[in-house]
């Protein structure tokens, strides 16, 4: 923990951050961007916790970016903590914070569009969520072109947008290292997420399902079983369990291509979304390099039971940089 009186530095355009970017690389100091939409959790700070082990200076997005939502409602409803993120960003010694409002991130006039292509955007969220990833490839584009920093931290659950920002990384020639973070789980096994305020006692207990079910699928792999079906049957089952847990997919897949799996050689991510209420989740596991999450899932419950498990921690990623 650091000092709470020493509160990051708040840019607020593009062009403040890019200058102090300079500032720092001019004087030799390695730098660090940490992309956030807010309503920052604990796996935002372990982004900013490697961040700071591996670079001189770290910034911290904190940016709620129309472009990526494909609904309204979605994105009014979106958390904005921004005192509170402030506050953590300062207790964890992060050098400044960028803050840009929509127009100095799209202003009048703004005509560019930023696109991957391939399977790796067209699959999964790609597929429920049209248009998704042309936002975030827009967003983390610019962000990567203002910070030049070194490296960028981005969280292993968001595994199919870390693969499209690798990508979108490499293609571009951005000299910026991307660095997959750990996911990091509550005390009852639900992937750390700034939606989770949203879910209920009864809703959050029937999205425990999520983790249960990628734990399902681990030790079918763990016990030999290599059918990409079978073992995303596996997770689909412990879903199934849960009345109100609506279902978008559950699907095995190359980790790097997003290529849907029918066998698995070594290993595979497998990756799942569900709509319960009117919180969207996802999470994912990366067979035969993770431990498998543990969780407070009970058939039928009604309402979590947090006392019972083990206090919050993280699955290892496959990779953690390309």
């Amino acid at each position: 923990m650091h000092d709470l009186a020493t509160a990051p530095r708040v840019l607020a355009t593009p062009g403040a951050l890019r200058l102090q970017s300079e500032r720092w690389r001019a004087a030799g100091l390695s730098v660090a961007l940490v992309p956030t939409m807010g309503a920052l959790h604990a796996g935002h700070r372990s982004l900013v916790a490697r961040a700071r082990q591996e670079c001189d200076r770290v910034v911290v997005s904190i940016f709620v970016n129309p472009a990526q939502f494909t609904s309204g409602d979605d994105l009014a409803r979106y958390p904005r903590t921004l005192r509170a993120d402030l506050a953590l960003l300062a207790a964890e010694g992060v050098h400044a914070a960028f803050v840009p409002d929509a127009g100095a991130m799209y202003g009048s006039g703004f005509a560019t569009a930023v696109a991957v292509g391939g399977v790796v955007t067209s699959t999964l969220e790609g597929a429920h969520r049209p248009g998704h990833f042309d936002g975030v490839a827009l967003v983390v584009a610019k962000l990567l072109v203002a910070a030049r920093a070194d490296r960028a931290y981005f969280g292993e659950k968001d595994a199919q947008q870390c693969a499209v920002v690798r990508r979108l990384a490499g293609d571009l020639d951005t000299g910026t290292e991307i660095v997959v973070c750990p996911t990091v789980r509550d005390a009852d096994g639900l992937a750390s997420s700034s939606r989770n305020v949203h879910l209920s006692a009864a809703e959050r207990a029937q999205a425990l399902a999520l983790p249960e079910g990628l734990a399902a699928a681990a030790r079918r792999f763990a016990a030999g079983e290599r059918s990409g079906p079978a073992l995303a049957a596996a997770a689909t089952a412990v879903a199934a369990a849960c009345p109100d847990l609506i279902v978008e997919y559950v699907a095995v897949v190359d980790e790097d291509t997003f290529e849907p799996l029918a066998q698995v050689d070594s290993r595979a991510r497998i990756l799942v979304a569900a709509r319960i209420g009117a919180t969207r989740l996802i999470d994912t596991l990366c067979l035969g390099a993770a431990d498998a999450p543990t969780t407070a899932f009970v058939v039928g419950a009604t309402s979590p039971v947090g006392s019972e498990v083990a206090p919050a921690g993280r699955s290892r990623t496959c990779s953690v940089s390309s």
